[in-house]
């Protein structure tokens, strides 16, 4: 008998599993999508444009991965279920073929003090075993080099039953952790300048405080103190004794009554650390943040250096090299000295370690240290410092959700993100890209272009298919793919020069420039040059400078554009005066607001491990108020009928006749040239894209009085239609006689400037030279330098 096989002449009938090759989505109506119907091929890049805020976000995470998580938690039991975030579904008809989908957003990685670049990637956990086994000499397991573990220890008698008899031993314990004890692993400490917090000169009773808050009749704080029975009220501060002082200032937590009520006193430093230092400086009102930058001085640890750990875990070393030092060093170095570690016990552990430092350096992040804290990186550095533990991962058959991964990466490293994505694309994934520049939509397998407008004017489909298709489609996005800014003919003579002498923030070395004055300057690098060390570490923070940094600006469900900005301040003092009522009543957030859902115009229904259930409150009618709020009006509309304008509509009307408010027209103006015409006045800060809220935060600042303005890379989120608007502001301010520095990337914005300073020549240790200055056209002509080379490819293009 032949041992041949034939084979069937026929081909195979296609397999049933072979057939779902798309994610299907129809009728997604998420935020400001209308309907929304598409399929969007499996194991291919596909990139999703259109102008900021036209709802790429609301369909691809608000959709499309958050029915994939949701999915993915019902797996678990309902026991399970309780601990994790109740996901709801998505507002969607239908929604096939999704596959598990791991996010990869721009979202912050935590500002606590003891979060790092190592802590974040697991690069920590790997080093402190490898010292744990190798270091000399060995003081204990990996958590002895932990700055997250405090050494304890602890003896006692414990009773036990045994045999019938209860007897008693002596037991002791210790717990060796690699905490630096002085700052409990922070590398700082902090000071608090008690001038700022209270004038010793007045009594207690005559208002001492200069606390942001604390009102002489307020239970929890000033009457606490006035009326403890341990303090004189109405004596001077400076003239109280030794242990009114320290009663005052460092008293432990102890019960009191005051009036009849039962309240907790303690001592003031401690107060101000619990109330106002454990919190995220980012999340302050704008009013606090300025107070506790004031009266709150952080030094580096004297007794670790800053390194967060103990003299034993320092002790400890591989060669001449201790745990903090590799910490401290630059990634791309440490790669090279953990390649020359050659011990066969630890081998795997050494091949892990190494594949991880190769793949910070593969992403373009081997000029960070491991030390360096999560809450320091950009929106840019983060999201690719999520992307290391993907890189070698063995999953396939995954989705892949990106949210502009070009963000704060030269056009020189463009290429390298690029290839990551196809790489990860090849192993079999599927990936979703959201992203505006035209070099990564470039590599798309299938585009599709979201618009035709922003807000309520987006949410369609208007294109879908290639990027040749694009371009010839005649969307927003295909008019403006092939856009290049030329250089200007003639640029501003400057006014004046900011000097900065001997720079040596970060990784700078001893810059010594003069920064033009009364002209656009572009400050231009590879990422990790020292742009931002520059900037911020020289020019910000002086008298009469503006900076519009990278950090997000934060609000819950109850902020919207009024809050935020303080336009509603105006608009509820004039409701109040044309009525004759108080400005309180016209605030969602205080006496106004409707009492069946507290101002939030939705009733939520807590369903425990499931979705909670928000409906629209039936009292109000979603509009938030009191009805009897409801019947003051001003300029012919009451409250609710403001709030639900548009920027745009809000400005005509705020303009003239009798609705005429200038303070109220003025923060409109703002918003209008900054390209928010259509937000809404009551939309929820929690709805708006990046690209919405980074120009939400350019028109607040844009208030503040000052002649230099500082925005750190503003083109952040932004469609290419809208940079043409954000360079005609950057116009306007210079021309109004303001000074204008901005760090960026998007050439666009280089070509624009009327000075360049090129930073580099390289990243990290590489960097920190000043490497060019002078005119866009002179940077152009020379090709120097790697800002350079790009440049002039990009205006000849």
């Amino acid at each position: 008998m032949s041992k041949a096989t034939r084979k069937d002449a026929q081909s195979p009938a296609p397999h049933a599993a072979d057939s779902h090759e798309l994610i299907r989505v129809h009728g997604a109506r998420v935020n400001n999508l209308k309907d929304v119907s598409i399929e969007i091929p499996k194991r291919r890049l596909t990139v999703f444009t259109g102008v900021s805020g036209s709802g790429k976000s609301s369909l691809v995470f608000n959709t499309i991965a958050a029915e994939s998580q949701r999915l993915i938690n019902e797996t678990y039991s309902a026991f399970l279920q309780g601990f994790m975030p109740a996901l709801a579904r998505p507002e969607v008809d239908v929604l096939e073929g999704l596959t598990t989908a791991i996010i990869v957003d721009q979202q912050r990685m935590g500002s606590d003090p003891r979060s790092t670049v190592g802590t974040a990637t697991d690069v920590n956990a790997m080093l402190r075993i490898l010292f744990s086994r190798l270091g000399k000499p060995h003081i204990g397991s990996p958590q002895a080099f932990s700055f997250n573990v405090a050494s304890i220890s602890g003896a006692g008698a414990v009773t036990m039953e045994r045999a019938g008899r209860t007897i008693k031993e002596r037991r002791s314990f210790s717990v060796t952790g690699g905490m630096c004890p002085r700052c409990e692993g922070r590398g700082t400490i902090n000071d608090i300048d008690l001038s700022q917090l209270y004038d010793d000169s007045k009594s207690i009773a005559e208002g001492a405080f200069t606390i942001p808050g604390w009102k002489s009749d307020s239970w929890w704080t000033v009457r606490t103190y006035a009326e403890s029975g341990f303090l004189d009220p109405n004596k001077p501060i400076r003239k109280f004794t030794k242990k009114e002082m320290q009663d005052f200032l460092y008293r432990e937590p102890t019960k009191v009554k005051v009036e009849g009520v039962n309240l907790t006193y303690e001592g003031l430093i401690p107060k101000i650390q619990k109330s106002f230092l454990s919190k995220d400086k980012e999340s302050m009102q704008p009013h606090i943040r300025a107070f506790v930058e004031r009266a709150v001085t952080f030094t580096t640890c004297p007794d670790c250096d800053g390194t967060r750990l103990s003299e034993t875990a320092r002790s400890s070393k591989i060669g001449r090299m201790n745990i903090a030092d590799a910490c401290a060093m630059q990634i791309s170095d440490l790669a090279e000295w953990v390649r020359e570690l050659a011990e066969p016990s630890v081998a795997p552990l050494l091949k892990a370690l190494q594949d991880t430092l190769d793949s910070f350096v593969e992403i373009g992040l081997g000029y960070l240290s491991l030390d360096r804290p999560t809450g320091t990186l950009s929106g840019g550095e983060a999201q690719r410092t999520k992307m290391i533990r993907h890189l070698g991962s063995s999953l396939t058959d995954v989705t892949y959700v990106f949210d502009e991964p070009t963000i704060g990466l030269h056009p020189h490293d463009i290429q390298r993100m690029n290839n990551l994505l196809q790489r990860l694309r090849d192993k079999g994934n599927t990936v979703l890209v959201v992203e505006h520049k035209p070099e990564a939509i470039a590599i798309a397998d299938h585009v599709v272009d979201l618009g035709p407008g922003a807000g309520t004017k987006g949410g369609e489909v208007v294109f879908e298919g290639t990027v040749e298709g694009l371009r010839a489609g005649g969307t927003l996005t295909g008019q403006h793919l092939d856009d290049r800014a030329s250089l200007k003919p003639s640029v501003r003579k400057p006014s004046g020069a900011l000097e900065v002498r001997g720079a040596d923030t970060h990784n700078l070395q001893g810059i010594d420039v003069d920064i033009p004055l009364g002209v656009l300057v572009a400050v231009t690098g590879v990422a990790g040059s020292g742009k931002s060390s520059l900037i911020h570490g020289s020019v910000s923070g002086q008298d009469g400078v503006v900076a519009v940094d990278q950090a997000p600006i934060r609000g819950s469900r109850r902020s919207n554009p009024a809050t935020y900005t303080g336009l509603l301040e105006p608009i509820r003092k004039a409701f109040a005066k044309a009525n004759g009522v108080k400005p309180a009543l016209f605030s969602a957030n205080s006496e106004g607001a409707c009492p069946n859902c507290n101002g939030a115009g939705v009733i939520y229904t807590d369903l425990a491990m499931m979705a909670g259930i928000e409906t629209t409150c039936e009292e109000c009618e979603g509009k938030r108020f009191q009805a009897s709020v409801l019947e003051h009006h001003f300029g012919g509309k009451d409250i609710s009928e403001v709030l639900a304008m548009s920027v745009a509509e809000a400005e005509e009307f705020f303009a003239e006749g009798e609705a005429r408010l200038p303070a109220a027209h003025k923060i409109l103006d703002r918003l209008v040239d900054v390209g928010l015409g259509y937000l809404r006045l009551g939309q929820p800060l929690t709805t708006l894209s990046g690209g919405e809220r980074q120009r939400l935060k350019l028109a607040t600042h844009m208030a503040e009085k000052g002649g230099v303005y500082v925005l750190d890379e503003p083109t952040t989120g932004l469609h290419l239609a809208d940079v043409e608007q954000l360079l005609g502001l950057l116009d306007r301010l210079v021309d109004a006689g303001k000074s204008v520095i901005v760090i960026e990337h998007h050439q666009a914005v280089m070509a624009h400037a009327d000075w360049i300073i090129d930073l580099g020549p390289g990243a990290g240790h590489d960097g920190g030279r000043l490497v060019f200055e002078g005119t866009p056209a002179d940077l152009v002509a020379a090709r120097a330098t790697l800002t350079g080379e790009h440049l002039a490819d990009y205006v000849r293009s």
